[in-house]
């Protein structure tokens, strides 16, 4: 006899925990051998055009713990606002990249080329930005973000035009600490929580 479908219910979700890791960066979680280079270790290779850069931060909790164990995405466009794949763009940038924080300092570090602004269909730009994922231990499912930096126009993005909290876009602005280095830090809950989209 089949089973009626409308008793089953839902598995409850889980954290990503420590498995993340082990599923997406193994060289990370101790597990070498796997892959003759960790995949997904930067965005561009060797000869890519446009300004080479580095971006650190942290993913801290609501208490302000440092998240030891965050494991972000990245996708970006390359130097000209051009995403893999499309017509002209760099050969070189991928564009996608896979960063761990550092188990100790939990301090990550991102070296990529800095995106060029984005070409909407129907005409407009958007801002040069960088997309991210982000996801650790206690956290259910993936959170989606954005990086902009502060020495760019920013003020005629449509995404950030849609943040009502004017204060919070500050959250997205990745600051300027030397030539070609930024910080941005990720706040997951609490005084400066950083926009996280429902996307």
């Amino acid at each position: 006899m089949v089973q009626k479908l409308d008793t089953l219910t839902e598995t409850p979700s889980q954290t990503a925990g420590p498995y993340v890791h082990i599923g997406t960066a193994p060289t990370y979680a101790g597990l070498g051998g796997i892959y003759e280079h960790e995949i997904g270790q930067t965005t561009y290779q060797d000869g890519a055009e446009g300004e080479v850069i580095e971006i650190t931060g942290t993913v801290t909790d609501g208490t302000g713990w440092v998240l030891r164990d965050a494991v972000i995405e990245v996708w970006q466009a390359d130097a000209s606002g051009r995403f893999a794949g499309q017509e002209g763009a760099d050969p070189k940038v991928t564009g996608w990249a896979r960063v761990c924080a550092d188990p100790e300092s939990g301090e990550w570090r991102l070296g990529t080329i800095k995106p060029g602004p984005v070409p909407m269909r129907g005409g407009g730009w958007q801002a040069p930005h960088i997309v991210l994922w982000i996801v650790a231990r206690g956290i259910n499912t993936g959170l989606q973000s954005r990086i902009y930096f502060e020495d760019e126009a920013n003020g005629d993005d449509p995404v950030l035009a849609r943040i009502e909290q004017r204060p919070r876009v500050d959250t997205l602005i990745a600051k300027k600490t030397g030539d070609g280095r930024y910080r941005f830090d990720i706040r997951l809950q609490g005084a400066g929580e950083t926009v996280f989209f429902d996307m």
